[in-house]
């Protein structure tokens, strides 16, 4: 099997609907098989999987922690859509700044970033898959 490259679009929220885990799964999956994941796109409801207040109950999976160690550990990028993000409360300190916010909330190890980024995975990747 050859080697191939992946981007992810991620459209559901963090909680409250099944897309994002799945994702999160599927990235595992396909780096244990050895291809590269190069980022992922958090689009529409799915900006909110960079949220850096969501809390979890003990019990439950932390997707934020789990995309946020993915990345460190294998080089991927974690994108938000920036447009879709500041729409959702979903800041980071560059906009808060910006928009004269007194905080940020945008979880460490993910970037805001315009869809121009996700218009260049889908050129340069060799697969991109939306969840």
């Amino acid at each position: 099997m050859s080697h191939l490259t992946y981007s992810l679009v991620v459209n559901g929220s963090v909680y409250g609907s099944q897309s994002a885990r799945s994702a999160y799964q599927f990235a595992k999956a396909v780096i244990e098989q050895g291809h590269t994941l190069v980022s992922v796109f958090f689009y529409q409801d799915g900006v909110t999987n960079g949220t850096a207040l969501s809390v979890p109950a003990n019990d439950e999976f932390d997707l934020s922690k789990a995309w946020q160690e993915l990345a460190q550990q294998h080089q991927v990028r974690l994108e938000t859509c920036v447009a879709a993000a500041l729409r959702r409360g979903i800041v980071s300190e560059d906009e808060a700044s910006q928009h004269g916010l007194a905080q940020s909330n945008l979880a460490d190890g993910f970037t805001q970033a315009g869809l121009g980024s996700l218009a260049e995975a889908m050129l340069s990747q060799d697969r991109v898959v939306q969840f």
